[in-house]
């Protein structure tokens, strides 16, 4: 014989009741024998629940009770609850009456959930040519007298279910779940899921073959997925593993329902009411392969701490502390001590905590006085996060993924098995470090949320960068890159699972008005981990939102030089958020575009290198004018149209011909260097003549001419075999706070690597105390946005790496 055990959301009005009776006929018309176990249909518990305690209150309750009714009654073609709805009605009247109710009445109304479930399930059944019995499981499970969680007798329930069963072989017996009743026939309930309990009794009962319980869900999933979308299904657990996972909190399992079954080795197979092709999870004496097998979750639970350093030394404590939940009959989840005695943390039922509090503080109330205890205190919003199957040995890889998403367990219990690791949570943050923790030990891949300020040119690029190679990287790195969030100054695009290649125009139809704190608050509220946020911008305004970027758990990555490039105070200020909050700064393309020069640089100075000069052609659009006007018979105008025109230019060039960005990127590499240079202090020859910087750039272009005659007298002063470049140099003595920051017009021989350098590439001269007069040379493309967009996605790459 096979139990099967259908849940309240399984036997729902609607889909799901035509799913239990299908799966009941196919199984009856097949020849299989069968008992079934019912809970309460829907939501009816807390239904009734309600009744009660708006009976207690002389709220009055009678049209709730007509609503409950009416459900209980749909699909039905008579009524054939006027006993039980009669009973029920008295029952709460009386409670009406006087004002309060016991936990015997509280069973007593509470049971025809479940008394009505069976009813409802027999009757359809045999409408449907199927021999159904309701069987009511007071006449067979008798329990104690503790009301609300009674315990079966089970000499006189084996016999009685034995019996029963003997004498009706010829139905299906459908069994109310979660009820029992006295020796002297009073109702009782068996406690939280106690309809599991039920079937799993039977199971052992009647040497069943297989417990099989129907649910909402494919079987046992790593995670609750709802909590968790990329929770993954686990095939087969061990019974160990499965008293384990209810222990800790597990939603589908009960704690008591495992032992029956491990008694007389029945195997338990989870299984989904609404996936009847699915082989759920089942759950045998056989042992699995070691390793982590699940999360679980305890929300509804309160950490009670206890402090004293007074206590130092002091035995006897902690039989103190078991004492009062003994006395108070509650049952205390994890424990974690620190050292000598001086703080204990108790992880207690919600509902529990004001009674554990007030027992506590009567107990070491002689310590208050003699001030060997400071304080006992209750924290209401945590919940616990349990990783079954986690070995101390690699444990540091979750909590370093916390620790690295800014997120800091409360404190942690180890079980004395060392196979099992317990974390108490804020409950403002579990989702998310459940999220964390998740994927940082199930993921197939490590997915990094990322969200793109600026979908310009460079932005585009990136943006199309990324979503043409996802899939590559995902197969080959591990890494799951997810954009969730697109924005420009007015609108932003935001979904959780990632935007898809027609982003552009969703964002122009569907975008929405956005300040950078509602990102934010979208990556709390869908907790999002291993967060990037990129700056492709411009902008000298949104700098100002790295600090709270950072301080709500982004790394940052920029192709915006200006953070870099602002006061020292600003800069000093960002690192030290960066470095508080354990976050990451990348912006390789500040200069050079996506060539390796600010980690090279980086490398030096960490390694203690001294580096005594950096020289270069810091610009890709000064590098290809002055490379082309150098060498060729052209007006210096020409030359700059030609650049123009291929769009190396900004649309006004005197943005490039001023050189500021040159001295910006001049001072980024300085201060890598850890000197304190401002802005101000960089000597920069302004390529533009007074007479064309002021005006609008339309103006401008009509006059280019006039720069002819100026750029011709300069290249005709020059020596034999020289060429003009527009470089940037760093020099003077290094060590100190500040450096020597020019950003000039030169000549250099043609045969040098300066001279040498064609189109728009950028070259960087690195020199150092070790390699002396052979400077370390770096050259590539200096330009572009396809150049840049590519550096700023290497970036990206490297820090995801890091998260691995």
């Amino acid at each position: 014989m096979k139990i099967l055990k259908f849940g309240g959301k399984s036997l729902a009005n609607g889909e799901g009741l035509q799913k239990v009776i299908q799966t009941i006929a196919q199984k009856y018309f097949n020849n299989e024998p069968i008992a079934v176990v019912v809970s309460a249909r829907g939501n009816a518990t807390d239904e009734l629940v309600i009744l009660l305690k708006k009976a207690q209150a002389n709220i009055n309750f009678q049209a709730d009770f007509e609503q409950f009714k009416k459900y209980q009654l749909e699909g039905l073609k008579e009524n054939i609850f006027e006993e039980e709805f009669s009973v029920l009605q008295k029952l709460l009247e009386g409670v009406s009456l006087l004002g309060d109710y016991s936990e015997k009445i509280k069973d007593q109304v509470i049971a025809y959930g479940e008394i009505l479930s069976a009813k409802y399930v027999s009757n359809v059944l045999n409408e449907n040519s199927i021999k159904a019995q309701f069987t009511d499981s007071r006449q067979l499970i008798k329990t104690d007298i503790n009301f609300g969680n009674a315990q079966p007798i089970d000499a006189v329930s084996k016999r009685n279910v034995l019996d029963y069963f003997e004498k009706n072989t010829d139905k299906v017996n459908i069994v109310t779940g979660f009820i029992g009743s006295t020796l002297h026939n009073e109702t009782t309930t068996l406690g939280r899921n106690g309809s599991n309990y039920t079937a799993s009794l039977l199971a052992n009962y009647l040497n069943a073959e297989e417990f099989q319980n129907y649910t909402h869900v494919d079987g046992i999933f790593t995670a609750n997925p709802d909590l968790v979308a990329d929770a993954k299904k686990i095939e087969r657990l061990s019974f160990n593993e499965a008293n384990e996972l209810a222990n800790f909190g597990a939603q589908i399992l009960h704690a008591k329902t495992i032992i029956p079954l491990v008694e007389k080795n029945i195997p338990l197979r989870i299984l989904n009411t609404f996936n009847p092709e699915g082989n759920g999870t089942l759950i045998t004496s056989e042992q699995t392969n070691e390793g982590i097998k699940s999360l679980s979750v305890l929300t509804n639970v309160s950490l009670i701490n206890l402090e004293g350093r007074g206590l130092l030394g002091k035995t006897g404590v902690d039989a103190r502390i078991f004492r009062v939940m003994a006395e108070n009959d509650i049952s205390v989840s994890i424990i974690s001590q620190g050292s000598s005695e001086r703080g204990i943390g108790l992880v207690v039922s919600s509902d529990k905590a004001s009674k554990a509090l007030v027992g506590l503080e009567k107990e070491f109330e002689t310590d208050f006085y003699t001030k060997d205890v400071n304080k006992i205190s209750v924290n209401d919003n945590i919940a616990v996060i349990s990783i079954i199957g986690q070995d101390l040995t690699n444990f540091h890889k979750p909590y370093t993924a916390l620790i690295r998403n800014k997120i800091t367990p409360i404190l942690l219990n180890n079980t004395v098995t060392g196979r099992n690791i317990s974390l108490v949570i804020s409950q403002d943050e579990f989702k998310r470090a459940l999220n964390v923790i998740h994927g940082e030990i199930f993921g197939v891949a490590k997915k990094i949320n990322i969200a793109i300020f600026g979908h310009g040119t460079v932005g585009g690029t990136l943006i199309s960068q990324i979503l043409e190679s996802a899939k590559n990287i995902e197969k080959r790195k591990g890494i799951k890159l997810n954009v969730f969030a697109i924005a420009n100054s007015k609108k932003v695009l935001l979904n959780k699972f990632g935007i898809s290649e027609n982003w552009k125009a969703t964002l122009e139809d569907k975008g929405q008005e956005y300040k950078v704190e509602d990102i934010i608050a979208y990556a709390k509220e869908h907790h999002l981990e291993n967060l990037i946020a990129i700056d492709n911008t411009a902008s000298t305004t949104f700098i100002e939102n790295y600090i709270s970027l950072a301080e709500n758990s982004f790394d940052l990555i920029s192709s915006n030089k200006v953070a870099n490039t602002v006061s020292f105070d600003f800069y000093k200020k960002l690192r030290k958020v960066l470095k508080d909050n354990q976050k990451e700064y990348l912006y390789e393309t500040n200069v050079g575009a996506g060539l390796p020069l600010i980690d090279t640089i980086k490398l030096l100075h960490l390694s203690g290198e001294n580096i005594t000069k950096i020289k270069g052609v810091f610009s890709g659009t000064l590098s290809y004018l002055f490379n082309n006007f150098s060498v060729e018979k052209k007006k210096f105008s020409e030359v700059l149209q030609e650049a123009i025109d291929k769009g190396f230019t900004e649309p006004d060039p005197r943005e490039d011909l001023n050189g500021n960005d040159v001295g910006r990127k001049l001072l980024i590499l300085a201060r890598e260097l850890d000197l304190q240079n401002e802005f101000e202090e960089i000597q920069i020859q302004n390529l533009i003549p007074e007479a064309l910087r002021e005006g609008s750039a339309s103006d401008f272009l009509k006059r280019l001419s006039e720069l002819d005659g100026i750029y011709q007298n300069i290249k005709d002063a020059q020596g034999p075999n020289e060429v003009l470049r527009y470089i940037g140099e760093l020099s003077g003595d290094l060590q100190q706070d500040k450096g020597k920051l020019e950003v000039k017009l030169i000549s250099v021989p043609a045969n040098s690597a300066l001279g040498s350098l064609k189109g728009s590439d950028s070259i960087f001269e690195i020199y150092t105390e070790s390699y002396g007069e052979q400077p370390i040379v770096i050259q590539g493309a200096g330009a572009g946005a396809s150049v840049t967009a590519r550096g700023v996605f290497g970036d990206i790459l490297r820090l995801s790496e890091k998260k691995l």
